[in-house]
């Protein structure tokens, strides 16, 4: 073993070392290196149905969850559904294959779901991305669509100029909007049914479905199925007939979460201060989203085997909040079902009734 002097010597070299800058550079080189090779390519892999959880908090800052953002990986491409702040941020950290990104499916226009949709399309067309972005969603998405170019039109013109048309073309900056239309009857709650088939490509089937996030309308969830595996994205929605439905059979549902107890706490507390807005949108935001118990009771109504809780609010900073969070569900579904985090990826390989859980980083 190493005598205290030796250490203390050793300690004494290494810091002086690396403030030699031939060594500072071979190290950046080495780190460097490393970045660059380090693509996530094995997520694209034919032989599964994968899904990475790239945002799972909700409007309410949470220091370790972005915004909605699941990334479904399938036939070679990755397709988004809904794109909240800082979900880009954790895709690049994770070094996904960012030029492979084919679609996002959008649910509905909160800002918390569309946040980095500018961000998303213009950093994945500077890495690569050759192909315009198809956006689907429902009506509407041709004005959030053309917003976000506007927005960012400026910016693509500056990169084109900087680095030229042949490396940045300007057609593969484009965003492609495609509405995904659900004939729902006038004065019939979208949970009473609907869905159709927002696209099919490379052996994968994207089906889209109503759900009730009133006064948000309309709103949307997604079912992907994929070589024998199915996974559904609730999108937001109170507890709804439809989106069991659109569910009934799938390997794993992702479905929001909002403990509205915990909600309450906060709203009675704003009352306390007299913070009549706090107040107020606190008791408003409980009348529109799934409680985790809720979502309990739905996963068992349609048979899936892994429920996964995403957009979780209030924040779960810790084992306290996180074990108030799930008061009551284990009564309602004791196994089966993960409380999701940022960077969980769910394997479901083909032929199998497997699912394994794991974590990307």
């Amino acid at each position: 073993m190493l005598g205290v002097t030796a250490v203390a010597a050793l300690a004494a070299t290494s810091w002086w070392m690396i403030h030699i800058p031939a060594v500072q550079d071979a190290i950046f080189r080495r780190v460097i290196r490393h970045t660059l090779e380090a693509t996530r390519d094995d997520l694209l892999v034919p032989d599964s149905l994968r899904v990475v959880l790239c945002g799972t908090g909700n409007p309410l800052a949470d220091r370790a969850r972005a915004a909605a953002c699941t990334a479904i990986f399938a036939g070679g491409n990755i397709y988004l559904v809904d794109i909240g702040p800082g979900a880009w941020k954790n895709l690049a950290l994770w070094r996904i294959p960012a030029a492979k990104l084919a679609a996002i499916m959008l649910t509905h226009f909160h800002s918390d779901h569309i946040g980095d949709l500018g961000e998303i399309n213009i950093e994945t067309w500077a890495n690569g991305r050759d192909h315009p972005l198809r956006v689907y969603g429902p009506q509407g998405v041709e004005q959030v669509v053309g917003g976000f170019e506007q927005a960012y039109s400026l910016d693509e013109g500056y990169r084109i100029a900087h680095h030229g048309a042949a490396l940045m073309s300007p057609a593969n900056w484009q965003m492609k909007p495609l509405t995904v239309k659900i004939d729902t009857p006038a004065g019939v709650s979208p949970c009473a049914g609907g869905s159709a088939t927002a696209l099919e490509e490379n052996g994968l089937k994207v089906t889209a479905f109503t759900v009730d996030h009133s006064p948000v309308a309309p709103a949307y969830g997604y079912r992907f199925d994929y070589k024998g595996r199915s996974v559904v994205v609730s999108g937001d929605t109170i507890k709804c007939a439809n989106l069991v439905a659109a569910a009934t059979g799938a390997d794993v549902l992702i479905h929001e979460a909002q403990a509205a107890h915990l909600v309450k706490l906060i709203q009675e507390a704003a009352e306390h201060l007299g913070n009549a807005r706090v107040a107020k949108i606190m008791a408003d935001i409980r009348r529109y989203h799934t409680t985790p118990v809720e979502a309990a009771a739905e996963a068992n109504q349609a048979g899936v085997q892994l429920l996964v809780l995403s957009h979780i609010g209030p924040p779960t900073p810790n084992v306290l909040a996180r074990i108030a969070f799930m008061r009551g569900v284990a009564d309602v579904r004791p196994r089966g079902l993960v409380l999701g985090y940022d960077g969980l990826l769910l394997t479901l390989p083909a032929g199998s009734k497997d699912i394994e859980i794991s974590t990307v980083n």
